[in-house]
């Protein structure tokens, strides 16, 4: 494929993406294929000589499509959102065809200098305290990673960096080894697995501590914890709050939480993964209050901000703690200018690094904030009509408070009659859905995920639940 070929060929898949964006609910949201599908539909080798693009793009519609969950239908209502928005899109095109990887500022200024100003910018529409800004003039700043949960091990690691740094000063001869069997980390019981996962990864015994009736962690929840452990003889190094847990939605309680924490000497990790893009509108703002006491706060513009995915963008306080955990230095990855702006490298796990802040960029300038919280708001709304919806069917109940564009509910019943319902809901195909469970009481999440959801979308949902529980 040559320049002219791409330009013609470029078109075309623009016309794609339109259309099947444009058009994504009229098509089943939900695969009806099985298992190893795919190899029966393509040759078990790759060919010797070059294909025509013609062949190529007639085997979308027949090998792809038929195997994708429709993330972007107005009829899937399961997990949480995967942003996605034309300029993003648009943006991503020039990323790839930049092709920088910007792992030091030297490798291409503009993929650093464009991620340090834009999570400044966004950071502002955050209202974060101003120590996690670059331009504060401290040791602060943002970085994107590429999902929240290498954000959480990202912190974690970090935290256990330094404390191994701080056991050393008074015990030089100790070996880390020694030093990490002593180390504790705690989350909610209602945390995300990567928050166990990076216990995992990272060596540290991850405690999940019990949640309130609201499915909130308090702070006399992690204060015993931590005196228990203590007495024991270990080390409290890092707390993990949710804001926005998958479970539910539910919020820690990161003023208790943060202040336990500054009283300790804890490392405070913020996860709002999903709610965090709420945060941007000042009726949804006090929940990040208690941010304040963190170390380190994350959130994925890539769930609920119109970017695409991957984008998750990360603020710390003092990025030397970061930098000091992740700092390998070779002299072919040195240059003059070291220190005058972030070598984003030492900031995170990869070496390599897409130029992200483009779609941010791109994002931010053609929504606008008035943008941005408009759908959000319209997409809290909508779960707010399926709530009602919910609440006039006596036959159904609400389990959890709606907050945000997810809404908890279950039949009347026991557990076993909701899995039925749910089975029933997924493989009937025209919506699409995913349970959980909270204290031994299952239910059904029905989330807002779509930009393309409307009032409508939400009546159809509620219509076919109605129709497939008549049915049990």
């Amino acid at each position: 494929m040559d320049a002219e070929e791409f330009r013609k060929r470029g078109k075309e898949m623009i016309d794609y993406v339109a259309d099947y964006l444009e058009n994504v609910r009229d098509r089943r949201v939900f695969p009806e294929v099985s298992p190893g599908y795919l190899r029966e539909l393509i040759p078990d080798h790759a060919p010797e000589e070059g294909e025509k693009w013609e062949n190529v793009f007639k085997d979308i519609e027949r090998v792809i499509m038929p195997g994708v969950t429709h993330w972007h239908s107005p009829q899937f209502h399961a997990y949480y959102p995967t942003a996605n928005s034309y300029p993003a899109i648009v943006a991503d095109i020039l990323s790839d065809s930049i092709g920088c990887i910007g792992f030091t500022w030297a490798s291409s200024p503009a993929c650093t200098e464009l991620e340090v100003v834009v999570l400044d910018w966004l950071g502002k529409l955050l209202n974060l305290p101003e120590e996690f800004l670059h331009g504060s003039g401290g040791r602060g700043g943002g970085v994107i990673q590429s999902t929240a949960s290498e954000a959480t091990l990202v912190a974690l690691l970090s935290a256990r960096a330094r404390e191994i740094f701080r056991y050393k000063q008074k015990n030089p001869d100790v070996e880390d080894g020694v030093i990490m069997s002593k180390f504790v980390a705690y989350s909610s019981d209602q945390a995300h697995s990567s928050v166990e996962r990076a216990g995992l990864i990272a060596c540290i015994k991850m405690r999940a501590l019990p949640t309130d009736d609201n499915s909130a962690l308090r702070g006399h929840a992690l204060k015993e914890a931590i005196d228990r452990d203590r007495a024991q003889g270990f080390i409290p190094i890092f707390v993990c709050a949710t804001l926005g847990t998958t479970p539910s939605c539910a919020f820690d309680n990161t003023m208790e939480l943060g202040k336990i924490c500054e009283e300790e000497g804890i490392w405070m990790h913020v996860d709002a993964a999903y709610a965090g893009s709420a945060f941007i509108c000042p009726e949804f703002r006090p929940l990040l209050d208690g941010v304040e006491y963190a170390e380190s706060f994350n959130f994925n513009p890539h769930k609920w901000l119109n970017v695409n995915f991957d984008c998750s963008s990360m603020w710390v306080k003092d990025s030397t703690l970061l930098t000091e955990a992740f700092n390998v230095d070779p002299l072919y990855l040195k240059h003059e200018n070291q220190g005058q702006m972030p070598d984003y490298r030492h900031w995170h796990i990869p070496l390599g690094r897409r130029f992200r802040s483009l779609k941010l960029w791109f994002v931010l300038r053609m929504f606008g904030l008035k943008g941005l919280q408009e759908g959000i708001r319209k997409d809290v709304q909508l779960a707010h009509q399926f709530e009602d919806l919910v609440r006039s069917d006596e036959r159904f109940e609400v389990v959890q408070k709606v907050v945000m564009g997810l809404v908890c509910f279950r039949l009347k019943g026991t557990n076993e009659v909701n899995e039925k319902l749910l089975k029933d809901i997924n493989a009937d195909g025209r919506i699409h859905m995913v349970p959980s469970i909270v204290k031994e009481v299952y239910f059904l999440r029905f989330a807002i995920c779509a930009s393309r959801t409307t009032s409508d979308d939400v009546r159809f949902a509620w219509n076919v639940i109605k129709e497939l529980a008549s049915k049990m």
